[in-house]
């Protein structure tokens, strides 16, 4: 299904009611039903108010300069019937021999979304952790870590801040589950392996927008927002989108605070024959006291975790990102309905940290803390091009697609620590004490870093998707030829001390076939070439290293089921890994890791008013070969079993404008060492919120109210992310937002 070909749509429907008893037995024992019961207060107040209500406005508008504009929302808004496969193009949900989910911008609002962590969560085969020794999001598909560093946006990697990226740039953010580097190319930070995630950046729609939010969460965490666009000229050819927003004070967390300052500007223009658009965007986040990652000692078991509000970070400690980006994208059309595009984009970052984590000593929490200073500068330029055209062979359709890539990157780094002994302290008692100095083991000059690593990939790609029997059948085939050139460098002296120029090619094959309307088997094969990992943590003698690339290797068979109404999916996969880990304080890469697994996931709008969003991910992840065979047969660190994710939205029969909405996560245990000695117990969390829309003072208003955390479970939510380490992260505590966006 495929929106106009030049202009963006506007959808504006009011959610309809339905009958309060259909929905009740709909609903037993659901996450829904405990949102209903205690929101239920609410829902009385609002029946009696004096207001008009007013329709939900979905806005779908073309974020990449194409014709094709963006693929529409599927039923219940919550996510879109397809989006952006890398050089394929925009491709529905149907047609693609891959498992893929898109949100929109309506889901990302009404759940009041801070960051892609937020958004993701929605997603059952992925888990959000975080860097090794930072605050950086780092996200789990398929049991494979993908880093902030391998976002894409709209399509180019590398232009968006590292450590954190704001969900008010985004107009979707889509998941693609499963290896790609013949898609997308090999992802810079190394990632790419159990998915990629794209996101989309806002455009003008044709009506003109102006909205203000403003919100408040625990802690006192204020929020300010504006997005305003309007479309000039003759036929609205131009159009311009402006997004500010400022969030400033305490966390939910205690003693916990967050700055962040966020400014973008989106243009493009509309020509005959031809579509450009462009991306300027600037963030600041600051983070000052923000709990750190806890490591369980050697031998220890994994300990209860703390209070959920309670900090054990260092008074001093902070963490800073700046970031300026901007991106320019063009497509022609040319003869014969082919087109041709065109897009590059650049970065510059600053980062500086000074982070102390404990490490769990004693089952008592008793723990050792050090300091680790950190700077770096990044410089990041990309771009790609490429040409898309569809012909026919006979009876036979083909829709040819062929793509170049480069990708060059450079950053500046240096770190100082405080001795190794370092101080005391507890995670159920903390200590504050005074900063230790960080000049005991440093490694370059914190006032004026030199380069320490330099990545130059460059790729070219062909594929064809060929449709048989009037397109019930489509076989996708291609390949990419992948070159990586990867450079280490002393942090001390500037000089080369590691290098490597690696190429491979990475083939793909897909199979689609609809053997009934609305149902799709496919199937593929696919790899991920990983770029090599640079050797970096505490205490290892081979700081800076940087590894040669790898192959990793997937095969996946899946159904899609689309009823116009609901929309359900199923896949088995395997996909196998090398990886890296420490043996006696050197990092290398040593071993293999085979996740196997099973995802169902569904969404949609399955009756009058009832929108739901969720899944179940079974994941077996299994170490395969490693040093010594110690380990082998038993579970990767931290990749949880089952993952469970349950989310539904309710329009409240008879108060129109009204919506309830809930979502349960459970994550089965998992293990935080290779030896699986330390195990983190399973959790589940309840998540509620309410939204109601209406016209106040001939405005219209939204107001919005979301409890994270209902029960305020202490949980460690995540181990490891970085290859080998298996650091503990602390699930966020009860956290209450609420705010009201009105347009003008």
């Amino acid at each position: 299904m495929k929106s106009s070909a030049t202009a963006p749509s506007v959808r504006a429907s009011a959610r309809a009611s339905s009958r309060t008893s259909a929905l009740a037995s709909r609903l037993a024992l659901s996450p829904i039903a405990i949102a209903a019961s205690l929101l239920a207060g609410a829902a009385h107040a609002q029946e009696s108010a004096n207001v008009e209500p007013v329709a939900t406005v979905v806005v779908s508008a073309s974020a990449d300069a194409s014709a094709q504009g963006l693929p529409s929302a599927y039923a219940g808004g919550q996510v879109a019937r397809g989006g952006r496969m890398g050089l394929l193009g925009n491709v529905d949900i149907m047609d693609t021999p891959f498992n893929t989910m898109n949100y929109t911008q309506a889901l990302i609002q009404d759940q009041q979304a801070r960051s892609v962590a937020d958004v993701v969560q929605n997603d059952p085969s992925v888990r959000v952790a975080r860097g090794f020794g930072n605050y950086q999001e780092l996200y789990v598909i398929r049991g494979f870590a993908v880093n902030s560093d391998d976002l894409a946006y709209n399509g180019l990697y590398g232009m968006l801040p590292r450590q954190f990226v704001a969900s008010e740039l985004l107009e979707r953010v889509e998941v693609l589950r499963g290896a790609n580097s013949f898609v997308n190319g090999a992802a810079p930070g190394g990632g790419g392996i159990g998915g990629a995630i794209n996101l989309l950046p806002k455009r003008a729609p044709n009506a003109p927008l102006t909205q203000v939010t403003a919100g408040v969460e625990s802690g006192g965490q204020g929020y300010l927002a504006t997005d305003i666009a309007r479309r000039f000229g003759p036929e609205s050819r131009l159009g311009v989108r402006v997004n500010a927003v400022r969030r400033d004070g305490d966390t939910a967390v205690d003693r916990e605070s967050r700055e962040l300052s966020l400014y973008s500007v989106g243009v493009d223009y509309r020509g005959r024959g031809y579509r450009v658009s462009a991306d300027v965007g600037h963030q600041d986040h600051q983070l000052r006291g923000a709990r750190p990652s806890v490591t369980m000692g050697a031998g220890l078991p994994v300990i209860q975790a703390p209070d959920s509000s309670s900090n054990y970070a260092q008074p001093w400690t902070f963490s800073g990102e700046r970031d300026t980006f901007g991106t320019l994208r063009g497509e022609l059309d040319l003869p014969g309905g082919a087109v041709a595009w065109a897009a590059v984009g650049v970065r510059e970052g600053d980062e500086s940290n000074v982070i102390s984590s404990p490490t769990v000593t004693a089952v008592d929490g008793s723990a050792t803390m050090t300091r680790f200073d950190n700077v770096r500068t990044d410089k990041v330029r990309t771009g790609e091009a490429g040409v898309r055209g569809e012909l026919r062979t006979g009876p036979v359709s083909h829709k040819l697609s062929a793509s170049v890539s480069g990708f060059h990157s450079q950053s500046k780094n240096a770190y100082g620590m405080s001795d190794f002994a370092g101080f005391a302290s507890n995670i159920y008692r903390p200590v504050d004490v005074a900063a230790p100095s960080s000049g005991f083991f440093t490694g370059g000059n914190m006032a004026d870093p030199l380069l320490t690593h330099k990545a130059i990939l460059s790729s070219v790609a062909v594929a064809d998707t060929l449709g048989f029997m009037d397109d019930r059948l489509l076989v996708t085939v291609g390949a990419r030829h992948q070159k990586i050139k990867d450079y280490g460098y002393d942090y001390t002296t500037g000089a080369p001390n590691a290098r490597y120029e690696e190429s491979e090619v990475t083939p793909v094959a897909g199979i689609v076939y609809k053997p009934v309307k609305g149902v799709s088997v496919y199937a593929n094969y696919s790899e991920a070439l990983q770029q090599g990992p640079v050797a970096s943590g505490i205490d290892i003698v081979n700081q800076g290293e940087v590894f040669a690339p790898y192959v990793s290797r997937q095969k996946e068979v899946g159904v899609k089921v689309d009823s116009g109404k609901l929309g359900f999916t199923a896949a088995l996969f395997t996909t196998s890994q090398p990886s890296g880990f420490v043996v006696e304080r050197r990092f290398g890469v040593f071993g293999e890791q085979r996740n196997r697994g099973l995802e169902l996931t569904a969404f949609g709008m399955p009756a009058p008013g009832l929108r739901v969003l969720g899944g179940l991910t079974l994941l077996e992840a299994e170490q395969r070969r490693n040093a010594g065979g110690v380990n082998e047969g038993k579970d990767a660190i931290g990749v949880p079993g089952t993952q469970l994710n349950l989310g539904a939205e309710w329009d409240v029969p008879g108060v129109q404008g009204l919506s309830l909405n809930a979502r349960a996560l459970h994550t089965a245990k998992q293990y935080a060492d290779a030896a699986n000695t330390q195990r983190l117990p399973s959790w589940s969390r309840l998540d509620i919120g309410a939204n109601y829309t209406a016209r106040f003072m001939d405005r219209d208003v939204t107001l919005r109210a979301r409890i994270d955390n209902v029960t305020d479970r202490n949980y460690w939510a995540s181990a490891g992310g970085y290859p080998g380490f298996g650091y503990l992260v602390q699930g966020a505590p009860r956290t209450v937002a609420v705010s009201a966006t009105v347009d003008f």
